[in-house]
């Protein structure tokens, strides 16, 4: 039994004129918002925490971010009781495959929204187990004994040259044409450890704002807007989103 208190912010930055972002904070959608909630593992069987960056310009990134968010929310809801590891597993990757497809079906039959895709970085409760999943660039890290780690691997042409420096072309995604998406699946329950705070985030945090920074913020204890905060002080290049959970026993 765990007490998950949680915070989740999504903000425009300072250059962009709308924002393609969007966090599912377990109960709620977030964009161009603050939130904040807790709640009793106990008290439910299943939930969905997750974050999504959309592209593909005006209008078209947030509707796919939107899209893939509600999407995945009540598909989780509807999932089976009594699913094994491997069976959910096999059912999310069906989902992937069904989001994706709906996606890039609507951006070939409507020109404003052609290419859009997003981004989607997430944790899952279900069947008393922990999952995380990651498509794209948009991260997940842990702060343990005070010590930051990136949990996600970024789907990114940066890493897959091996490079130190983010780069925003990505390799994998939901839409945008890409016809084989894939998406990083893992059980974590034994690790899921009480004092541990995760935090889910958009590239326009990480590229703005460096790693030690970060980790120092978040020993301070701060909320996710308080991230998002830092990011737009640092220029706010892009739309910025965090959601940050702590875990209590």
């Amino acid at each position: 039994m765990s007490r998950i208190t949680l915070t989740a912010a999504s903000r425009v930055g300072c250059v962009r004129s709308n924002n393609e972002d969007m966090v599912l904070a377990y109960d709620k959608f977030v964009r161009s918002d603050a939130y904040r909630t807790e709640f009793m593992t106990e008290n439910t069987e299943r939930f969905v925490i997750a974050l999504a960056d959309g592209m593909g310009g005006h209008r078209a990134g947030e509707v796919a971010s939107e899209q893939a968010l509600n999407s995945l929310k009540f598909f989780v809801s509807d999932i089976p009781r009594g699913l094994s590891i491997g069976e959910f597993e096999e059912t999310m990757f069906e989902w992937l495959q069904f989001i994706n497809n709906s996606i890039n079906r609507q951006g070939h039959s409507d020109p404003a929204l052609l290419e859009m895709g997003t981004t989607l970085v997430g944790i899952i409760y279900y069947g008393g187990k922990y999952f995380w999943i990651n498509c794209g660039d948009s991260r997940l890290y842990r702060l343990r004994d005070g010590k930051l780690l990136q949990l996600s691997t970024d789907h990114s042409l940066s890493n897959a040259r091996g490079e130190l420096k983010h780069s925003n072309i990505i390799t994998n995604c939901i839409g945008a044409g890409c016809k084989n998406s894939y998406l990083d699946l893992f059980e974590f329950t034994d690790d899921f450890k009480p004092g541990d705070t995760y935090m889910l985030c958009s590239d326009g945090l990480n590229d703005m704002v460096p790693h030690d920074d970060i980790e120092q913020l978040m020993n301070q204890g701060v909320s996710a807007n308080q991230l998002c905060e830092a990011a737009i002080a640092a220029g706010g290049y892009d739309n910025v989103s965090a959601c940050v959970f702590r875990v209590e026993s």
